[in-house]
């Protein structure tokens, strides 16, 4: 028998040792639904403004959302935090057995909130709906090292999140998958705790309801994608349609795509990750031992370090997971090394293709060993302070951009200026059209950017894969009904959700100078012009020009009873004049 819609939270404060079970307000299920949404509601609730993301008062969410298990593709989580990287709301997510695994072990509850610090590593096992703190005698170990010691699903972190780096990872299924960007990893190493052990069966239920949205998926041009490339073909696409960022932000467009995308991942690949309908990542076989690349390792540590050596890649993007290290910010921490090295600004041993330099420099960023990776450690920017060269890599709100250059599709400026994490193209990714029919509109680059961002935040709530998501019919309103979870209209929660985030980040202080492009992009290069665009995304959110949510828009999205009193709201919101 299928189970019920989860409804409780399980709260452990690792300072004094308790774990105790809560009801989650039917309200805030209702409003939130899970995942994404859910955990912003409970890390606003929690978190005074300014806390210190590495503090024992910064909360660590592990959430799933209420048909977790049960959806068809892979599972997915939610990392919910205060980044250490940006200082915003974090959401990250991993995929793989780990999800599947917590969902069964979890029985009624949405997730697992932590607070407080251990005074040793230690790891917290949960089972039967339950969870238990336990000394971990795995510090010092690999992320991969420590999963294959334990007796069960594990998300746990390597060597750079016991280091606290500011973009240290939450890895699982030993190591293959990770909560990535932003530092989630650095808050659970701040915490000492070194992994989460998940044991129970998956739940069952709805098998007819499975096969019916996999067969809709596999006969959909996202799951034919899937099926045949996957994010692996991403550098191929980025490349010919001229968004490739290359050899540290220097060059748009890379001789050495071929070399490193998906026609070499499959003349490599041995199986992949699992089979069916929604197949996963093309495992290949590498000198250094199995691996299964994503996009991102092509495009990052490929393109961006100029290196079209497919092991060399490959092997880099593995000793990223083992370490722990997002590879998106680790390969442009290694990219801006090198032009840094060239201006004279750093004396670095690490040039654009030199994949052992490189190798070594993350290791140093790993377990900040040098004063340069310490430096590193703490972001691109955060080098750059020190040593000068703010203007080498791109970031926005100190977060480094994946290679999808704005400077060849405006829409994606837009996409990273209002990210709610920082740079990032998980929020909206307008460039997969606007590289074939632009340039676009203003207004269409801002309803294309909008709705993506409230259609990811429903998504993000079901925590559904990002992919199958797309085919879900109402929003996953059929799931919903399915296991009896109370929701509200789901096109109004996306939108509630986004705002709700974005009224954390202006109580930590953020707000139109923030939503800013990098130095490297050069405001005249886009095809529209960039400050207008920004007023009316403003205006189309309800926002003020400063990008504040105005009270009208909090009203209209029953968000008011959220707000305290440190938050700032707007009277009116951003009006434009059409004429």
């Amino acid at each position: 028998m299928a189970r019920p819609a989860p409804n409780r939270l399980l709260r452990v404060d690792l300072s004094s040792g308790s774990v105790e079970s809560e009801r989650v307000p039917e309200a805030w299920r209702r409003k939130y639904v899970g995942g994404k949404g859910l955990g912003a509601r409970y890390l606003y609730e929690e978190l005074s403004p300014g806390v210190d993301p590495l503090g024992p008062e910064n909360a660590l969410l592990f959430m799933l959302g209420p048909v977790s298990g049960l959806l068809p593709g892979e599972d997915r989580y939610a990392a919910v935090t205060k980044s250490p990287l940006t200082g915003t709301f974090l959401d990250s997510y991993a995929g793989g057995s780990f999800p599947t695994t917590l969902a069964g072990a979890l029985g009624d509850h949405l997730g697992v909130l932590v607070t407080g610090a251990a005074d040793e590593f230690v790891r917290l096992v949960v089972e039967a709906g339950d969870a238990r703190i336990e000394r971990a005698d795995t510090a010092g170990l690999d992320a991969a090292e420590t999963a294959n010691v334990h007796d069960g699903a594990v998300a746990c972190i390597g060597p750079a999140g016991e280091a606290e780096v500011a973009y240290a990872t939450i890895a699982s299924d030993g190591a293959e998958h990770h909560a990535g960007r932003g530092g989630a990893g650095a808050v659970m190493g701040s915490k000492s705790l070194k992994a989460v052990v998940a044991r129970g069966d998956p739940p069952e239920g709805f098998p007819d309801l499975r096969r019916r949205y996999a067969e809709r998926y596999r006969r959909d041009d996202t799951g034919k994608w899937q099926a045949a490339s996957g994010t692996v073909e991403t550098v191929e696409f980025a490349d010919e349609t001229g968004v490739l960022a290359a050899r540290g932000w220097s060059e748009r467009g890379f001789d050495g795509a071929e070399s490193v995308g998906v026609g070499a991942v499959r003349a490599r690949t041995i199986e992949r990750e699992h089979d069916g309908p929604i197949p996963g990542g093309f495992r290949i076989e590498t000198e250094a031992g199995d691996s299964v690349p994503r996009g991102a390792t092509a495009m990052t540590l490929g393109a961006g370090l100029a290196l079209d050596d497919f092991d060399a890649v490959a092997e880099l993007g593995e000793r990223c997971n083992r370490l722990g290290l997002d590879l998106i910010s680790a390969g442009n921490a290694v990219a801006w090394a090198a032009r840094a090295s060239e201006s004279g600004l750093v004396d670095a041993d690490v040039r654009f293709g030199d994949a052992a330099g490189a190798r070594e420099l993350l290791e140093a960023v790993a377990t900040r060993s040098t004063p340069l990776g310490d430096a590193l450690a703490d972001g691109v920017d955060a080098a750059a302070r020190e040593y000068g060269g703010g203007e080498l890599v791109p970031t926005v709100k100190d977060m480094e951009l994946p290679a999808y250059d704005p400077r060849g599709a405006a829409s994606m400026a837009l996409a990273y200026a209002t990210s709610d994490r920082g740079g990032c193209h998980r929020r909206a990714r307008p460039v997969e059209e606007e590289a074939f029919d632009g340039p676009w509109s203003p207004d269409r680059v801002v309803r294309s950017v909008a709705a993506a961002q409230d259609t990811r935040s429903v998504r993000w709530s079901l925590v559904a894969d990002d992919f199958v998501g797309e085919v879900l019919a109402d929003d996953g309103a059929e799931w919903l009904d399915s296991v009896g979870a109370p929701y509200d209209d789901l096109g109004r929660t996306g939108e509630r959700v986004w705002n709700l985030v974005r009224l954390f980040n202006v109580r930590e202080g953020f707000d139109r100078a923030d939503d800013a492009l990098p130095e490297v992009v050069d405001p005249e290069e886009l095809s529209v012009e960039f400050e207008a665009t920004l007023d009316r995304y403003y205006a189309a959110r309800g926002w003020s020009e400063a990008g504040i949510p105005a009270q009208e828009t909090l009203d209209r999205l029953d968000l008011l009873e959220a707000v305290d009193e440190e938050t700032p709201v707007a009277s009116n919101p951003l009006t434009l004049d059409h004429d």
